[in-house]
C-alpha cells in the first residue's frame, strides 16, 4: 500500500474565533448544565482563568493539548482556552487506561496533558511537545470498532462550517431551547452537534448525570424550554422500552447517529413518545453529512448545506480537497479529493437523498455465495424479541451476537434453547447459506467509548464465552 504525506495549510480563521462564536453572548445567560448550571459570564472567568494556568504549564502558541477528562464544565474551559491560545486539543476518552493514554500520548506529542483530579483540573506538563506548524485546532481517535485508531485533525474553519451546517437545519435546537446531551463530548457528535453548536447558536446544553431511563426522562422534564435529545440508537432502544413514559411537553424530537437504526425503533419511539425519531449520519473526519431530523424519509438522508456526495462502486465518497489524516495518509481512505467512507449507499438521482447501507466490507463469499452482512444483521435485529445484534465473519464462518428484551444468555450449542429458536426464525427469512453457524445471545453487547457496537470478532467471542 503507498501513503501519501498530508498537505501543511496555513492557518486561515482569526485568533478569536472561540470569543466570537463560541462564548459571545449575555453575562446572564444559562449555557452549560453539568448538574449545576453554569453561564456564559462564568464559562467565560472560568476559560480565563484555564488559559493562564495552561500558559504557566508551559503552553505556547501552537502547541498540543491533550485533555483526559470526563464530561464537565471544566471539560468544556480546558477546550476553549487551550483554542483561545492558539494550540491544538487532542481529546482523550476519560475512560482509557494508563497505558492506553501513554500510548496516545507518544503518539501525538502534547506540552501538556490535562486529567481532572478532586473536581479539578490538573496541568501536567510533558518532555517533548512540539509546536504544529498547521492549522489544525482538534485531533480526535476514530472509534476503532472494527480495528486500531485512526488519527483525524480538523481545523477550525472546519468546525465553523459543520456549525454553519447545524445553524441551516430548521428542526435542530435553536437559541432559547434545550439539548439533552447523551453521547459523549470527546467524539464528533456530542462535540460539534451537542456542545459547539450549544454554545454556538445560545442553546442550553444538558448533560445527563445518570444515564438510565429515569435519569434521561427527568433531565427532559427539568426544563420548560423546547428540548431535543442526543444520543445514538441505544440511547433511543433504552427509552422506546419505557412502558409508561411521564408525559413530556416540552420534548421536541431525539435525533440520533453513529450506527444503523433497527428498523422498527422510529415507530416505536413515535408510539411512545409522540414526537420523530430523527437520524443523522456523520463521520469523525468530517462531521454530520446528511440528516432526516423529521423521520419521515427514513432511512433515507437528506445531505447537509454544502456536502457533495458521489458513489463510485457502490460506495458513498464525500468530496473533500485536503486529508483529514494526520501524518502519512492511506489512499484507501482518501485520495484525489475524495474522502473513501467504505460504507456502501444509494444515491436517489431526483431528490439527491442518501441511503447508508452499511459496512461495503460487509460482504462476504460463503462456498462462492455473496452475503451481505448488513442483511443478515439487519434480519436478525427485525425479529420478535431482539433488541440489537451484530454479525461478523470470523474463521471462515458468519457468526452472529444479539440481545433481547428478556436480557437472557445462551450458547449457540444448546439444542431447543433461545438461540435456536431464534436462528429457526432467521432461517425463515434468509436462505441458508445466509445463516449464521453460530448465534449467541448476551444479555447485553460490548459498545466502544462512542457507544457503537463492537465489532471486533476476537473480542465478542471472549465476552460470549466467558462464565456468568
Amino acid at each position: 500500500m503507498t501513503l501519501i504525506p498530508t498537505p501543511v495549510r496555513g492557518r486561515t480563521v482569526a485568533a478569536d474565533w472561540v470569543d466570537e462564536q463560541l462564548l459571545a453572548g449575555p453575562d446572564g445567560e444559562p449555557c452549560l448544565r453539568f448538574g449545576a448550571p453554569v453561564s456564559r459570564g462564568t464559562l467565560r472567568a472560568l476559560v480565563a482563568e484555564r488559559q493562564r494556568q495552561l500558559a504557566a504549564a508551559g503552553l505556547g502558541e501552537h502547541g498540543t493539548v491533550a485533555l483526559r477528562m470526563p464530561p464537565s464544565a471544566e471539560f468544556v474551559a480546558v477546550l476553549l482556552a487551550t483554542w483561545r491560545a492558539g494550540a491544538r486539543a487532542v481529546l482523550l476518552d476519560h475512560r482509557l487506561t494508563a497505558a492506553e493514554v501513554a500510548r496516545a500520548v507518544d503518539r501525538l506529542h502534547p506540552r501538556v496533558l490535562v486529567e481532572l483530579a478532586d473536581g479539578r483540573p490538573q496541568f501536567r506538563p510533558l518532555p517533548g511537545g512540539v509546536a504544529e506548524d498547521d492549522d489544525h485546532v482538534l485531533v480526535q481517535l476514530s472509534s476503532g470498532s472494527t480495528g486500531p485508531s485512526k488519527v483525524i485533525g480538523r481545523t477550525a474553519g472546519d468546525l465553523l462550517r459543520e456549525l454553519d451546517c447545524y445553524a441551516r437545519l430548521p428542526e435542530f435546537p435553536a437559541r432559547g431551547e434545550r439539548t439533552v446531551l447523551l453521547s459523549s463530548t470527546v467524539h464528533v457528535l456530542g462535540l460539534v452537534g451537542g456542545l459547539l453548536h450549544a454554545l454556538h447558536a445560545g442553546v442550553e446544553l444538558v448533560v445527563t448525570q445518570r444515564m438510565t431511563p429515569a435519569g434521561i426522562l427527568t433531565a427532559i422534564a427539568d426544563g420548560t424550554a423546547p428540548t431535543t435529545v442526543i444520543g445514538v440508537p441505544f440511547h433511543a432502544e433504552l427509552l422506546a422500552a419505557v412502558a409508561a413514559p411521564p408525559r413530556l411537553p416540552q420534548l421536541r424530537r431525539m435525533i440520533v447517529a453513529g450506527e444503523l437504526v433497527r428498523p422498527p425503533l422510529p415507530a416505536a419511539f413515535r408510539e411512545r413518545y409522540g414526537v420523530p425519531l430523527g437520524t443523522m449520519y456523520g463521520m469523525t473526519e468530517t462531521g454530520v453529512i446528511a440528516t432526516d431530523l423529521t423521520g419521515r424519509h427514513h432511512p433515507a438522508l437528506q445531505p447537509v448545506h454544502g456536502m457533495q456526495l458521489s458513489l463510485t462502486g457502490g460506495e458513498l465518497h464525500i468530496t473533500r480537497p485536503h486529508s483529514p489524516y494526520l501524518g502519512l495518509t492511506d489512499p484507501t481512505r482518501w485520495s484525489d479529493g475524495l474522502l473513501h467512507t467504505r460504507d456502501a449507499a444509494l444515491l436517489d438521482a431526483a431528490t439527491g437523498r442518501i441511503t447508508v447501507l452499511g459496512r461495503r466490507d460487509s460482504q462476504i463469499s460463503i462456498g462462492g455465495l455473496k452475503v451481505d452482512l448488513n442483511e443478515v444483521e439487519q434480519t436478525l435485529t427485525g425479529l420478535p424479541g431482539v433488541v440489537e445484534a451484530v454479525v461478523v465473519f470470523a474463521g471462515g464462518a458468519i457468526e452472529a451476537y444479539a440481545a433481547t428484551a428478556d436480557g437472557i444468555s445462551s450458547q449457540p450449542s444448546e439444542r431447543g434453547g433461545a438461540a435456536e429458536q431464534l436462528r429457526e426464525l432467521l432461517g425463515r427469512e434468509l436462505a441458508g447459506y445466509k445463516l449464521p453457524r453460530r448465534l449467541y445471545l448476551m444479555p447485553q453487547l460490548p459498545r466502544t467509548a462512542t457507544g457503537k457496537l463492537l465489532r471486533d470478532a476476537a473480542a465478542l467471542r471472549r465476552q460470549a464465552d466467558a462464565p456468568r
